[in-house]
């Protein structure tokens, strides 16, 4: 395995609207062991050809080009990224770029608990620095509605499992949907105090997998924020100083939380991240319907130059603000239907990560 060479980061590059890149998604399968039903509420799905998976080295490569132009947080996804055998591989390959002058800040992974406590000790071995947890419900059964799977006591046991293994700054995410689980956000503030870890509300999103969606199941981040000061007193905002999707609260006794409200209070003005699928389609929006083909390239004979050069090209011509674009619609309906998603796997949810 390549070190990656060492070398002093240029200025980010920036887009249409002076954005720069600073924050890669980067999904290493496209399969996963749930079926939530803001995701995948399907129970079959097309499949990415195994073959066309970007490799550990077609990874390195990608993402020390993405550093080089101005990311410095990277975050695995999926599917369900514990599902892929090589993860750890994976995780030290992009880890390298701690020990450089590249400008890497963060490698993060998020996962929805499941495999996670047989998992941690390789990954933070590896070099993981963060852990994101989804956990929508603390109800049993609610869950097993949700994803069409009875694994809830492997997810609690994988967030539990957490602190012992050594990370620190974990986060929860849970979707909120309205007549689902609106009325366990307290809950779920508590629960995340004994992780310890900040529990991220997430506001019901319409994109590519979500079939299901509907405006009257969004249950916005005013009415969380009503709901919670009812039953905490007054809640203080706190000043946010970064690029980060998440607004962020603090409770009376100090304890915080946050609310991605994407739907609609779209941050789409700040948005610094784009996406890279498993089989290396890169996306400059979480709603962009087509992408650049990267594994085309690396399979090529691109050199990183030619590499470096196409993703600073792509990223100048962007102008992607998707969730404002869904957010001005005067009638909003399903992003996309299910015929469509199975005709280009690329335009699901899972398939291009969270």
């Amino acid at each position: 395995m390549n070190a990656p060479t060492p070398s002093t980061p240029a200025a980010p590059v920036t887009d249409l609207f002076a954005r720069p890149m600073g924050d890669l998604r980067l999904s290493v399968i496209d399969q996963c062991n749930l079926r939530c039903q803001y995701c995948m509420p399907e129970e079959h799905y097309t499949w990415l050809p195994r073959t066309d998976l970007l490799t550990v080295d077609e990874i390195g490569r990608l993402v020390s080009a993405f550093i080089s132009l101005g990311v410095t947080k990277v975050r695995l996804t999926g599917g369900e990224p514990l599902i892929r055998p090589n993860l750890p591989e994976i995780v030290q390959r992009i880890a390298q770029h701690f020990d450089d002058t590249s400008g890497l800040d963060d490698l993060a992974i998020t996962t929805n608990g499941v495999l996670l406590s047989d998992k941690l000790d390789a990954l933070k071995a590896a070099g993981l620095r963060r852990v994101t947890i989804s956990i929508d419900t603390l109800d049993p059964h609610r869950f097993a509605a949700l994803s069409k799977r009875k694994t809830h006591h492997k997810v609690i046991e994988g967030i539990r499992s957490v602190p012992a293994a050594g990370f620190q700054d974990t986060k929860l995410d849970s979707v909120v949907m309205r007549g689902f689980n609106e009325d366990e956000l307290g809950d779920l503030i508590e629960f995340a105090r004994t992780v310890p870890a900040e529990v991220r509300f997430i506001e019901y999103m319409d994109v590519g997998g979500a079939t299901h969606w509907s405006k009257d199941k969004v249950f916005p981040k005013a009415e969380m924020l009503e709901l919670l000061t009812k039953r905490y007193g007054s809640i203080e905002a706190l000043p946010k100083s970064d690029a980060a999707p998440a607004s962020r609260f603090m409770l009376p006794d100090g304890a915080t939380f946050g609310i991605i409200a994407s739907t609609t209070e779209p941050f789409c003005s700040t948005c610094n991240r784009s996406r890279v699928t498993a089989d290396g389609m890169w996306l400059h929006c979480l709603y962009s319907l087509a992408g650049t083909n990267l594994r085309h390239s690396l399979r090529s004979g691109v050199t990183d130059e030619e590499l470096r050069a196409l993703l600073a090209a792509g990223w100048t011509r962007r102008a992607d603000r998707g969730a404002e674009n869904r957010s001005n619609m005067r009638e909003r309906k399903v992003f996309l239907p299910a015929d469509q998603l199975k005709r280009d796997p690329h335009l699901e949810m899972h398939t291009r990560g969270g």
